[in-house]
């Protein structure tokens, strides 16, 4: 059955009417017609939209893929309806960040958001937000099937018994959870989430999009040996540990009588502590700072890294790792990292290191740079993983949890 092409819309007030339209015009078939399915993010950009399409490619056209975005991006990379798409994007806040708007009107804009769809199948972020928990409960009293996508794990923060028993009523309009790894599925079992509820596939993307945006072909082809660079791609917003990646280049630099560039990209608060850094340790010819990393930009630059360099624990880790795997680039990595869970072998398709460990970065930098085979062996295994990450599992997951309730919404 050919399904049918959806763009984006927009609206400074929510178009309730529009919304039960498009539902019930949907070609799922009338006599059967199939819940919604309904993913409400803060904002919306390309990850997200490969996940939408890959959740309407999953069930052929016959159920409605619909997501709504809190607050329009202000990221100039954000999604812009590149091409057609089978799902249709509605926006809550217009022209104006939903942190910037009063927890009331947060609250009764989403409830008339969803309100306005009817019995769906709903998927919230940010389950820690007052108006997320309140609109999930509201639709579990409705009758609607809510889940959460979710990263959260033990070790994420310090935590605390009184804070963990609050946490657990937090989770109960959920009746399952989209995760990303081991220690996020520990977390929502001790959270009383059942092993039949907690499905994975959340952090992942399309892996054609990643190499497309590459413009060559992934590692240990396309750009020559000879010519790539190590790479840290990072937000330089409260990463600790990016001064010991300095540090650990300053120990390889100084043991290698060639050393290959390092490409820094991100923009922050640590930018300028770093560049001082660069600057003291006489590093300013070989440390580039490339600055904001956008779709296009960052598949580029991975396109030319011999190995990223990924030392702490930030939220968006995981990604990286799978847009490098995409392009068959190894990962020298620390225990923080949620990757390492499910995606990163160390000696295989990567390397472990300790936490703030300048002495064993700078011993796995000079050994893939100064080693072609076993670089070429460790590029050829992350390209191998890469499939673990592709947002195909995402759809999988999706359907693994509401799959078998599809059919006979009443609008």
């Amino acid at each position: 059955m050919k399904s049918r092409k959806c763009g984006e819309r927009s609206a400074m007030s929510f178009p309730t009417n529009y919304v039960r339209r498009y539902i019930t015009e949907y070609p799922c078939g009338r006599e059967r017609r199939r819940k919604p399915l309904v993913f409400v993010w803060d904002s919306f950009g390309p990850i997200q939209a490969d996940r939408c399409d890959a959740v309407a490619e999953h069930y052929a056209g016959h159920r409605v893929v619909i997501a709504l975005e809190l607050a329009e991006s202000s990221d100039p990379s954000a999604w812009s309806s590149p091409g057609p798409n089978r799902f249709q994007k509605f926006t809550v806040f217009r022209n104006s960040g939903a942190a910037k708007v009063s927890l009331v009107r947060r609250l009764v804009s989403l409830l008339k958001a969803t309100w306005s769809i009817g019995s769906a199948d709903f998927f919230f972020r940010h389950y820690e937000a007052p108006e997320v928990f309140l609109a999930a409960l509201a639709l579990r009293l409705r009758g609607c099937h809510v889940y959460i996508m979710t990263d959260s794990k033990f070790d994420d923060m310090p935590r605390r018994a009184w804070g963990e028993v609050l946490k657990g009523l937090v989770f109960l309009p959920y009746h399952g959870a989209l995760i990303t790894s081991r220690r996020v599925e520990e977390y929502m079992k001790f959270m009383r989430f059942r092993a039949d509820r907690i499905a994975y596939g959340y952090d992942s993307l399309s892996l054609e999009r990643i190499r497309g945006l590459a413009e060559t072909e992934p590692a240990p082809r396309g750009v020559p040996f000879s010519s790539r660079h190590f790479s840290v791609i990072s937000g330089f917003g409260t990463e600790e540990r990016l001064p010991s990646v300095i540090d650990g280049y300053a120990l390889y630099a100084k043991k290698s009588s060639n050393p290959r560039p390092l490409h820094l990209f991100g923009i922050g608060a640590l930018e300028a502590r770093l560049r001082e850094k660069v600057t003291s340790l006489e590093l300013d010819e070989l440390i580039v700072f490339r600055g904001t990393v956008r779709s296009h930009s960052c598949s580029r630059a991975l396109a030319s890294t011999l190995a990223l360099l990924l030392v702490g624990a930030e939220e968006q880790s995981r990604l990286v790792v799978i847009k490098a795997q995409a392009l068959g680039v190894p990962v020298i990595y620390s225990p923080e990292s949620g990757a390492r869970d499910e995606i990163l072998r160390s000696g295989i398709n990567g390397f472990l290191i300790g936490p703030d460990d300048p002495e064993g970065l700078a011993f796995f930098m000079d050994l893939v740079a100064s080693n072609r085979a076993l670089w070429e062996r460790v590029a050829t295994e992350a390209l191998k993983a890469a499939n673990q990450g592709d947002v195909s599992r995402f759809a999988a997951g999706v359907g693994q949890l509401c799959g078998a309730r599809a059919f006979d919404a009443k609008f």
